[in-house]
């Protein structure tokens, strides 16, 4: 599928913002897809690219992009969990091997890397900005009709799983995007009652 974005604005220009309704239908009825359940077609070159476009604007305090992409297509993807699997069974870990399948299935994944900078920003807040585009990035794919899930899993965290991946000391996986096209729907999950989770502050 062709996609055509708006031309990006120049810096300084100013957006109109517009009420954007389906925007809000899309939001109440989002829901990731197994990943289990992602196979081919996944996003075309073109469409990553238009995908990590929009990932990328998301909020940024002292505009750092403490963040970067991994792109793990379908043959190097296959590479990547097995090394992942050989680490798992020089461990004798068979719980971590039977745990490479949510990353095995689908076509395409991307990692999302947290990549704090030297500034006066927190870190927290850089690290909040790797998941929000983590968050955009998913909530593009399942808009252009892909399916998609995002997951951590051991092979986020695990050193040397890290170095294979080429990650520095001071970087962290904000999570993997899987990407594919689902075989079918997701179903509905349980989700929380709002009122319970919110307080409102009196002086």
């Amino acid at each position: 599928m062709t996609v055509v974005l708006p031309t990006a604005p120049e810096f300084g220009a100013s957006i109109l913002s517009q009420p954007a309704p389906g925007v809000l239908d899309f939001l109440a009825l989002r829901r990731s897809n197994s990943a289990l359940t992602l196979t081919a077609p996944a996003p075309s070159a073109q469409e990553v690219d238009v995908l990590l476009r929009l990932a990328t604007r998301v909020p940024d305090h002292g505009k750092l992009s403490p963040w970067r992409f991994v792109i793990l297509d379908e043959g190097n993807k296959a590479e990547f969990a097995a090394r992942l699997e050989a680490i798992a069974r020089a461990r004798g870990d068979l719980t971590a091997v039977n745990k490479l399948g949510k990353l095995k299935v689908p076509p395409l994944a991307i990692a999302i890397v947290s990549s704090p900078r030297q500034a006066d920003i927190p870190e927290w807040e850089q690290l909040l900005s790797a998941g929000a585009v983590g968050a955009t990035l998913l909530y593009a794919a399942l808009a252009m009709g892909y399916g998609a899930n995002w997951i951590t899993d051991w092979y986020a965290y695990d050193p040397e799983a890290r170095a294979i991946l080429g990650l520095s000391k001071a970087e962290k996986v904000a999570g993997f995007v899987l990407l594919g096209t689902p075989r079918e729907p997701p179903k509905e999950r349980e989700r929380p009652a709002v009122a319970p989770l919110v307080s409102r502050w009196k002086a």
